[in-house]
């Protein structure tokens, strides 16, 4: 992302500074005496320390993690960032954030509108935005997520920068029994130990997750990775059906990626009709399960995580009692 904002995000900072300038002129009464009252937060992240003012009310989100958690946190966001897929708010989201105002894309939001929403405090993300921080920084305190898929520590820090650290204590601690919950069922059913793959087919090649949000999730579960899918990288891609071998695993996690339906279905055709795909264990116990692409990689959340959870408990045949 090196340079890709260029000679534009300095205009955008000239317009910002004058809007945040403007801003202040005319609120300056108003906002002397507010923060007179008001306590200052020193939330510590990837990029620095954010000094936040009070019970920040304008929260823009710029990534799907940050989206997921402001609903996990029953926080409407002024502005977030468009979807992935399902656009412009992934289903699961959208009784809670359709309507709320779009900032552009989470790989290049737009600084001139995330401006014009004066923010209290701005969410994003080292992965994607480490370019634009100090951009972000000259509107709004900026609280920085290292990694993309690191939604715990995205509510950990949304909890501290928006006074809700009991809220995201407590969701934290939920998260942490279900997964003891379903360890302990997986033990007792025989379903450990279990070498789990996930496995994503588009239209003109195939891919194995190692890590990511599925794949950390699935570790932290206590599923194990193949030996070949150890490598500490996403994954791989595969152009090559003879490449199907490398997808061996006791249980297989699939979803399929892109916008030309047709020619992705034609290629999970092709690869799931091969003699080599045949052959594998995964295959031959009848353990591959079709996935949804939100929930298992897009969305990235809290919430998402839950929803990961419960589709193995379904497919498991466990109980749980935790999600009653």
């Amino acid at each position: 992302m090196k340079n890709k904002w260029g000679i534009g995000s300095l205009l955008v900072l000239s317009f910002v500074l004058s809007a945040c300038g403007s801003s202040s002129d005319e609120t300056s009464g108003d906002s002397e005496n507010q923060s007179n009252d008001s306590e200052t937060r020193e939330v510590e992240h990837a990029m620095g320390t954010a000094e936040i003012e009070g019970d920040p009310e304008r929260v823009v989100s710029l990534f799907q993690g940050a989206n997921d958690a402001a609903v996990a946190l029953d926080v409407e966001p002024v502005a977030i960032v468009e979807s992935w897929v399902e656009q412009p708010v992934y289903k699961y989201l959208r009784d809670d954030l359709e309507g709320v105002d779009q900032v552009g894309e989470e790989t290049q939001p737009n600084l001139e509108e995330v401006a014009k929403q004066q923010p209290d405090v701005i969410f994003a993300n080292k992965d994607r935005h480490e370019d634009i921080y100090d951009e972000l920084s000259q509107i709004a305190p900026t609280v920085m997520i290292d990694e993309i898929y690191g939604w715990k520590d995205t509510v950990d820090l949304m909890g501290q920068s928006l006074d809700q650290e009991e809220e995201s204590e407590e969701l934290l601690d939920e998260w942490d029994e279900r997964v003891a919950d379903f360890k302990s069922q997986m033990e007792e059913e025989g379903h450990f130990p279990v070498e789990a793959a996930i496995t994503n087919f588009r239209a003109d090649h195939a891919r194995i997750f190692y890590t990511g949000f599925g794949g950390g999730i699935l570790n932290e579960l206590g599923f194990d990775r193949p030996d070949n899918h150890k490598e500490d990288t996403w994954g791989v891609k595969l152009t090559s059906k003879e490449s199907i071998p490398e997808m061996n695993a006791d249980v297989i996690f699939n979803f399929n990626s892109g916008t030309e339906k047709d020619e992705i279905q034609q290629t999970y055709e092709e690869w799931t009709g091969h003699p080599l795909w045949q052959e594998l264990d995964a295959v031959q116990d009848d353990n591959v399960h079709n996935v949804d692409e939100v929930t298992w990689n897009s969305a990235g959340g809290y919430l998402a995580a839950n929803h990961m959870l419960d589709d193995l408990y379904e497919i498991y045949d466990l109980e749980d009692e935790n999600n009653e």
